[in-house]
């Protein structure tokens, strides 16, 4: 079993949660996509920062109740060290990538539209990090999958992939894997290590220590941000 995986009902409960805060709220791929780039940046990012990202802009979004809340921050963090476990293991480990969660459309086709958009987005939030990256000659084309199907549905003609079809989107995806490894290859030796985090959801008063590591208290770390508990 590989360290902090989160387990297909996991998964499928963090996507219900995520469905059920708001519309505007990243879905499961777009989760991933994101929390990648967020690991892959030089800088550590900490929960009560990008959390109110993924919840997108609706101020309405809420949780049902405060363990619906640490259910979802505990998922998160597994799947964030997830992540960061395998992108680890591809420093050390020959012929190593992680896989990201890329979900089939209605015909059974993995499109990784979302994926990539989740991706920027973390690169966006991140951008003045990234800039030595994108302007690099020998790394800065890693990206370049993740940008076409970022850009694949623009309604601006003129950043707009051009059609993709289905055998050209399976090659995309695969230079897309292949670029993620270079990419957090290139920040390895700037990356600032993440604190550890939990692995269950206790009961976080409002006045005790942040469980994301931060050394602040809960109230003014992530418990600012997270969105309205009915």
């Amino acid at each position: 079993m590989k360290k902090n995986k989160l387990k297909n009902h996991e998964l499928d409960r963090l996507s219900e949660i995520l469905e059920s805060l708001s519309p505007s709220a990243m879905n499961l791929e777009m989760l991933d996509g994101f929390l990648a780039a967020l690991i892959c940046s030089p800088n550590l990012i900490l929960p009560n920062e990008y959390i109110p990202i993924i919840f997108g802009d609706d101020e309405d979004a809420a949780f049902d109740s405060q363990e619906e809340a640490m259910e979802f921050f505990n998922l998160t963090m597994r799947h964030w060290n997830f992540i960061a476990d395998e992108l680890q293991r591809s420093l050390t480990k020959k012929n190593h990538v992680h896989y990201p969660i890329i979900l089939e459309d209605e015909n059974g086709i993995e499109l990784g539209n979302d994926w990539a958009t989740g991706f920027m987005r973390g690169v966006s939030y991140c951008y003045d990090d990234w800039q030595e990256f994108l302007n690099n000659e020998d790394y800065g084309g890693s990206i370049i999958p993740m940008l076409m199907l970022f850009h694949e549905h623009d309604e601006d003609k003129e950043t707009r992939t051009n059609p993709i079809s289905v055998e050209q989107r399976k090659n995309i995806i695969i230079h897309m894997i292949a670029g993620l490894a270079h990419i957090y290859r290139y920040f390895a030796p700037h990356r600032v290590k993440a604190p550890e985090v939990i692995k269950s959801s206790p009961k976080v008063g409002r006045n005790d220590p942040c469980y994301c590591g931060s050394h602040r208290k809960y109230k003014h770390c992530c418990g600012a941000n997270q969105p309205t508990i009915h």
